[in-house]
C-alpha cells in the first residue's frame, strides 16, 4: 500500500511526445562574457563534422578572437543578410537561407541577439523556434544574465539592467544545456591579456562590470540554473519511467499543510529548511474524505504560495499512504509535519501522522514541528455547521423520540420490530451529524430498547442466550450503520458541494464565452463575484499603471481612498492586498490579482469589514480562485481580440491606403502623359500645325482633364464614403426624369446608343439628387467602358414590389460569376489582358456606398445572354 501505483505519469509522456518532430536544442550556457561559449561551441561542431554530420554555422561573433576565429575553417558559413537601417548597413543571419539549406545542424550564436527591424522576427530566440519547428537542430549560446527571471538579480548585482532577455521556456525547453565554466580568476587573467576585449575595452570592463565579485555571483547563478535543470530532467526521467523514489540526488522538501494553529510554522520551517539547503520546496494538503473539515480558509495554503512554494491539494481516506506516494513521485527528500494533538486514542494505538510516517517512511528524512507556545493546536470540528454542544443535544433528543414512537407501538410491533425502530435513529444521526454521535446514539438506544421492552422489562439482566445475542448483534449492527452512514454522509455531502461548485465554473466559463464586449465581461466577472460572496465587489483594470475601478456590483461599491493604496501595492507586485493580507490588512477591501502569463490583466475588490462574516470559508474561497483565473484568462482574451480587431482595421486601412495609392500612380498616369504631350507640342510646334490638327490636340487636352477630374472625383468620394462622411439631402424626385437625363448626358459624352425605358406613373422619391445623378452616371459609363461600340446599352426604370428599381444592362463580355460578390469592393477589377479599358476600380465602389447611404441596395448579374451581358440592378425604397 505504500508504494504508487507502477505507471508514467501522463504530464512527463506528454512532454516528450510534444518534442518528437521538432528540431532538438543544444544550449551552451555561460556566467559571462569571455568564458569560451563560442569558442566551445565551434570547436565542437568542427569535431562533429569531421565525424560526417552536416554542420553549419548561420552566424558566430567571434569578437576578433584568433582562437576563436580558427575553428571556423573547414566549416560551412552561411552568407549573412545585409540590412539597410538608418543609413547604415547591418548584417544579419538570413533565416530564409537556413531553412532552404536544412542542414542536420545549426550553429546560430547569441541567443539572446535583437535583430534589426526587416527581420521576420524581433529576436533571434524566435528564429532558433521557427528552425527547431522546421526539424533543424540548432546549437546556440547565452550567458546566464540574459534570462529573464534572472534580470532582476542580475541588475542588483551589477547594477546595470541588461535589455536583451530570452524567455525561461526557451532554456527549458532545451534538450541539452551545457554549462561552460571558468573560475573568475582566470576569466580576469584573460581579460587582462586582451583574450576577450582589446585592451581599451578591457581597462574599462575591469572597472566595471568584470569584477571578481560580480564574476563569482553570476557564476553561482549559473550552477544553481544548471542544478534546477538538472534536477527538473531526473524528475521526468522517473515520471516518465514510473520510477518510485525519493533518489538522494537533490534535496527537496514537502511541508504537510494542515488545518491546525501548527499549519503556518510548518510552512515557515519547511521554507527555512529549503533555504538552507538550496532546495525547492513543495505544500501539500490533504483533505480526508468523509470527515468533517473546518469552514475557515487554510492562511497556511496562502502563506506557502507567498513563499514562492508548489501548493497541491488533493483528498484521500488513507493519510499516511497518500503523503509518502506524492513524496516518492516528486522525490521528496524531507518531510516537515506539525505535531498537532490527537486524540487520547489515537495516541494510545499509534495511529497519529507521525508515529505512522516514523514507522513506514524510512527513505524520508522527517522533521516535526512543535505548535507555537501559548497556542492549543487541536482545532474543534462542526458538525453540518453546528457547534459540538448542539449535536449532544440532539443525540438524547433523537433517542427520546424514537423511545415514544416505540412506546406508541408496542403491543402491536414485536421486540425485533421496536430494534428495527431505533437502527433507523442511529441511522439519522449519522447522517445528520456524523459517526460520532451516531455511536453515542446506538449506545443510548441499545440501553432504552433493553431496559424498556426486552424481557425482563424495567431491568437491564437478560433472561435467556437468544435475548443476549440479540442484543449484542442489534449494538453490533448500530456501530457498523454510524460508522459506514456517517462517512458515506460526509462523502455525498462533499461530492455534491463539488459537483455544485463544477457547475457554477461551467456556467460562468459559458456566461464569460458569451460575453461581446471588455464591458460586458467586467459586469458579468462582477455579479458572479457579487454572488458567490455575498458581498459588494469591484473589478479594477490598470490605466497608465493605476489601478481604474470599471465594474462594481452594486453599482455604487466602490473601494475608499485608503484602500486604493492596496490596490496599487496588489497591481505593482501581484499578489493580494488588504484586509487580512500582510499588505495593508487595515484596508476595508481586500485586492486579488488576475494574473495571466503575461502579467496582471485586472484586480478583483472585495469588501470584507464592516460585515457579519469578514472571512470566506474554504469551498468560497477556493471558488474565487477558481473564478478569478477564468476571469483572467476572459480579459486577456478579449484584450487579445481587441488587438486583433485593431490590428486588422489599421492592416485594412493600410491596404486601402497602398491601393490608393497605387491605383493613383496607375491610373492617373495616361492623362497626365496625353495632357503634357498634346501642350508640349502645341508649345513646340503650334505655330506650323493646322487648325485641325491644333484643334484635335486640344480636344485630346480637354477630355483627358475631364477624365483625370472624374478620377480625382471618385478617389475623394470613395474615402468620404469610408470615412461615413456622406449624408443625403433628401428631396422628391422623379426618377424617370433624372433616368433620362443621365442617359442623354451619357451618351452625348460617348457618343453611344442607350435605349431608356421608363415606366409610366413611377412614385416620386425622396432622394438625393446629385448622389443619384452619379450613381447612374457612373453605371453608364462603366456599361460604355465594358461593351462594344457598336452594341446598345440599356437603362431601365420601373417598380417591383414595394421598390424601384433601375437597370443598366449592356452586351458586353460580361463578369465571371465567381467575381460577382467582388465587383463592388473598391479598386477590384476583372483581370481581362493588357487591352482592358483603364480605370481606378472605384466605379461600382462608389455606386454601392451612395446607394447604401440613401436606403437602397445594389446588385449584379451575369451573364444575361448567350453568355455575355451584364445587368447592374438599383433597388430604392418607394
Amino acid at each position: 500500500m505504500d508504494k504508487p501505483s507502477l505507471r508514467p505519469d501522463p504530464d512527463a509522456l506528454l512532454a516528450i511526445a510534444q518534442r518528437e518532430g521538432r528540431g532538438r536544442l543544444k544550449v551552451f550556457l555561460g556566467a559571462a562574457p569571455g568564458v569560451g561559449k563560442t569558442y566551445q561551441m565551434l570547436n565542437e561542431a568542427r569535431r562533429v563534422r569531421e565525424g560526417g554530420v552536416d554542420v553549419v554555422v548561420g552566424l558566430a561573433e567571434t569578437h576578433g578572437r584568433d582562437d576563436t576565429a580558427a575553428q571556423l575553417r573547414n566549416v560551412e558559413v552561411l552568407p549573412l543578410r545585409k540590412i539597410a537601417y538608418r543609413g547604415q548597413l547591418l548584417k544579419e543571419f538570413d533565416l530564409d537561407l537556413a531553412l532552404e539549406r536544412r542542414p542536420q545542424v545549426l550553429v546560430l550564436d547569441e541567443l539572446a541577439h535583437t535583430n534589426a527591424p526587416g527581420c521576420r522576427h524581433p529576436k533571434r530566440w524566435q528564429d532558433v523556434e521557427e528552425l527547431r519547428d522546421a526539424g533543424i537542430e540548432v546549437w546556440t549560446a547565452v550567458n546566464v544574465q540574459h534570462l529573464e527571471s534572472l534580470s532582476e538579480d542580475v541588475a542588483r548585482i551589477i547594477g546595470i539592467r541588461v535589455q536583451e532577455i530570452v524567455p525561461d521556456h526557451v532554456l527549458t525547453g532545451a534538450d541539452i544545456v551545457e554549462l561552460i565554466d571558468i573560475s573568475p580568476s582566470e576569466l580576469l587573467d584573460r581579460v587582462r591579456k586582451g583574450k576577450v576585449y582589446r585592451p581599451v575595452q578591457a581597462a574599462l570592463a575591469l572597472k566595471g562590470f568584470f569584477r571578481e565579485g560580480n564574476l563569482a555571483a553570476l557564476r553561482q547563478i549559473a550552477l544553481r540554473r544548471l542544478a534546477e535543470r538538472v534536477d527538473a530532467d531526473l524528475m521526468s526521467y522517473m515520471q516518465a519511467n514510473a520510477i518510485s523514489g525519493p533518489w538522494p540526488s537533490t534535496d527537496r522538501v514537502l511541508a504537510l499543510v494542515g488545518r491546525d494553529a501548527t499549519a503556518e510554522e510548518v510552512v515557515r520551517h519547511a521554507r527555512r529548511i529549503a533555504d538552507a539547503l538550496h532546495a525547492p520546496m513543495m505544500a501539500l494538503h490533504v483533505e480526508m474524505m468523509g470527515v468533517a473539515q473546518s469552514t475557515s480558509p487554510s492562511p497556511a495554503l496562502r502563506l506557502a504560495e507567498q513563499l514562492k512554494a508548489e501548493v497541491e491539494i488533493t483528498a484521500a481516506r488513507d493519510l499516511p499512504t497518500v503523503v509518502l506516494n506524492f513524496a516518492r513521485i516528486h522525490n521528496a527528500t524531507h518531510l516537515v509535519i506539525g505535531r498537532g494533538q490527537p486524540s487520547f486514542w489515537r495516541r494510545w494505538l499509534g495511529r497519529t501522522l507521525s508515529a505512522a510516517l516514523i514507522r513506514r517512511a524510512s527513505a524520508f528524512t522527517l522533521h516535526i514541528v512543535p505548535a507555537p507556545s501559548g497556542v492549543t493546536p487541536r482545532i474543534r470540528q462542526e458538525a453540518n455547521g453546528l457547534p459540538r454542544w448542539a449535536s449532544w443535544v440532539a443525540v438524547p433528543s433523537f433517542v427520546a423520540i424514537t423511545t415514544g414512537l416505540s412506546l406508541w407501538f408496542d403491543g402491536s410491533v414485536p421486540e425485533g420490530g421496536i430494534g428495527m425502530i431505533y437502527l433507523s435513529a442511529v441511522v439519522a444521526l449519522a447522517a445528520l451529524l456524523g459517526p460520532i454521535a451516531a455511536a453515542a446514539g446506538a449506545l443510548l438506544s441499545f440501553l432504552a430498547w433493553d431496559f424498556l421492552f426486552l424481557m425482563p422489562r424495567f431491568t437491564f439482566a437478560m433472561s435467556g442466550i437468544q435475548e443476549v445475542m440479540g442484543a449484542a448483534i442489534f449494538f453490533t449492527v448500530a456501530l457498523l450503520l454510524a460508522g459506514t452512514t456517517g462517512t458515506l454522509g460526509r462523502s455525498i455531502s462533499t461530492a455534491r458541494a463539488r459537483l455544485f461548485g463544477m457547475r457554477r465554473l461551467v456556467e460562468l466559463s459559458r456566461k464569460l464565452s458569451a460575453a461581446a464586449s471588455t464591458g460586458d465581461l467586467l459586469i458579468v466577472i462582477a455579479q458572479e463575484a457579487e454572488r458567490l460572496t455575498e458581498r459588494p465587489v469591484c473589478v479594477l483594470l490598470p490605466l497608465d499603471g493605476e489601478p481604474v475601478p470599471r465594474a462594481a456590483q452594486p453599482v455604487e461599491a466602490e473601494p475608499d481612498t485608503a484602500s486604493m493604496a492596496a490596490a496599487r501595492w496588489a497591481l505593482a507586485r501581484g499578489t493580494r492586498a488588504g484586509f487580512a493580507t500582510d499588505a495593508l490588512p487595515s484596508a476595508d477591501w481586500q485586492f486579488r490579482p488576475m494574473r495571466t502569463a503575461n502579467g496582471v490583466v485586472g484586480l478583483l475588490a472585495l469588501q470584507m469589514a464592516g460585515l457579519p462574516n469578514m472571512e470566506l470559508d474554504a469551498e468560497r474561497d477556493r471558488a474565487m480562485n477558481a473564478l478569478i483565473d477564468q476571469a483572467a484568462i476572459a480579459l486577456e482574451r478579449s484584450h487579445l481580440m481587441e488587438e486583433h480587431a485593431r490590428i486588422s482595421a489599421r492592416a485594412e486601412a493600410e491596404s486601402l491606403r497602398s491601393a490608393l495609392l497605387a491605383s493613383i500612380g496607375h491610373d492617373l498616369r495616361t492623362p497626365l502623359t496625353s495632357i503634357r504631350g498634346a501642350l508640349e507640342t502645341l508649345r513646340i510646334s503650334g505655330g506650323g500645325l493646322s487648325d485641325p490638327v491644333r484643334q484635335d490636340l486640344l480636344t485630346t487636352a480637354e477630355e483627358e482633364t475631364i477624365r483625370l477630374t472624374r478620377y480625382l472625383g471618385n478617389v475623394i468620394d470613395i474615402v468620404r464614403l469610408e470615412a461615413g462622411q456622406v449624408e443625403p439631402k433628401r428631396q422628391p424626385i422623379d426618377i424617370g426624369d433624372a433616368v433620362r437625363v443621365a442617359a442623354d448626358r451619357v451618351s452625348r459624352r460617348t457618343g453611344r446608343l442607350i435605349d431608356c425605358q421608363v415606366q409610366e406613373h413611377l412614385p416620386m422619391l425622396r432622394l438625393d439628387a446629385t448622389l443619384l445623378d452619379q450613381v447612374l452616371a457612373n453605371l453608364l459609363d462603366n456599361a460604355a467602358k465594358f461593351s462594344a461600340p457598336a452594341t446598345q446599352i440599356l437603362i431601365e426604370a420601373g417598380r417591383m414590389d414595394a421598390d424601384v428599381f433601375v437597370a443598366v444592362e449592356d452586351r458586353g463580355v460580361g463578369i465571371p460569376p465567381n467575381h460577382l460578390v467582388q465587383i463592388f469592393d473598391p479598386f477590384f477589377r476583372v483581370k481581362r489582358g493588357d487591352a482592358a479599358p483603364a480605370g481606378s476600380g472605384l466605379g461600382l465602389a462608389i455606386c454601392r456606398g451612395l446607394i447604401h447611404a440613401m436606403g437602397g441596395r445594389i446588385a449584379a448579374e451575369s451573364p444575361i445572354e448567350d453568355g455575355r451581358g451584364t445587368r447592374i440592378t438599383v433597388h430604392l425604397p418607394a
